[in-house]
């Protein structure tokens, strides 16, 4: 371990990731000086493989929902005992380290001490085990360069993080960017860098899961909007102005006009096609397809978060796998 791999501590979270988390730890370790893996509630006894690992183990109690963001911020207050580092790797369990990743990123952050964040190449384990594996090695593939979010793989600068307030454990999902968004407000910088960072395994195989993790994603856009949206940064706006367009207004739109012109309306339907044509001079055809197709899913998230703010109920996770 070199001097700049003793700045950073690495916090884990997962559950029932198996052989995966295993992975995970085992890429971390002779790169941090410390291990922290926090489990949500695993029965497949991955507490106890952390621990052979050589991680110091945060196991979260069921009083509370499990999140990311509450995971992720109770291991921060275990390192906050133990002791801080300059440093922080956050990774998810699903995940393993690139070899030259933190001492890449050190390299950034310590020549630029104005960076708050920086996170790198994500790349799917296995893009080829079926479409939606591809779809999110496709979505993983960022433009380089300052950025206004990571995801939930990247280096913090600690001083950074606790400066923000950590992540929002209200959050079920897109808690990243919400803290990427506090982090800028505070004046620092957030860069996504050329070098690889990690491996991940998405493992979705089926069109259920993808949808899942599409709907979680407009939960995440209609609650950011609605904390931020009036905000000068105008947080998810555009994101859910798509959404409304292409899954509420122009359906909505074609069957008004059957109903006051005739079927001819529902020549209308043919936007979508369209805009997929639009869409895969850029993207391709694959994942032009389900970007369009997306938006319903993301709209059932939109319409899921509203109906849980004006009831009151308690919203539970959204998850895919």
């Amino acid at each position: 371990m070199n001097d700049a791999e003793r700045l950073v501590c690495a916090i884990a979270i997962g559950r029932n990731e198996g052989a995966r988390l295993v992975l995970c730890l085992n890429s971390l370790k002779p790169r941090v000086t410390r291990m922290i893996y926090v489990d949500s509630g695993s029965t497949d006894g991955s507490v106890e493989a952390a621990r052979a690992i050589g991680a110091e183990v945060v196991e979260l109690d069921m009083v509370s929902p499990f999140t990311a963001a509450r995971a992720r911020n109770a291991g921060f207050e275990r390192l906050r005992a133990l002791g801080l580092p300059e440093f922080v790797q956050f990774i998810d369990g699903d995940c393993e380290i690139n070899p030259g990743w933190i001492e890449a990123a050190l390299a950034v952050m310590e020549a630029n001490q104005k960076l708050g964040v920086v996170c790198g190449r994500l790349s799917e384990r296995f893009p080829d085990a079926s479409i939606y594996n591809r779809l999110a090695d496709a979505e993983w593939d960022a433009p380089v360069g300052p950025v206004r979010a990571c995801g939930g793989i990247a280096l913090y600068r600690t001083v950074a993080f606790v400066g923000a307030g950590g992540f929002n454990s209200r959050l079920i999902a897109g808690e990243e960017p919400e803290l990427c968004l506090r982090i800028a407000r505070e004046g620092w910088g957030i860069e996504r860098l050329a070098a690889d960072m990690a491996w991940h395994d998405v493992n979705m195989n089926r069109f259920g899961q993808w949808w899942q993790r599409s709907r979680r994603a407009g939960f995440a856009f209609a609650e950011g909007a609605a904390m931020y949206g009036a905000a000068p940064e105008r947080y998810r706006r555009t994101e859910i102005r798509r959404i409304l367009i292409w899954a509420a207004a122009i359906p909505l739109a074609i069957l008004l006009a059957a109903f006051l012109a005739g079927p001819w309306a529902f020549l209308g339907v043919l936007l979508y096609p369209l805009q997929v044509l639009r869409l895969a001079r850029s993207v391709g055809w694959e994942r032009a397809f389900f970007l369009t197709l997306g938006k319903f899913a993301e709209f059932q998230g939109v319409t899921a978060y509203w109906r849980r703010r004006m009831t009151g109920g308690r919203q539970e996770l959204i998850e895919y796998k």
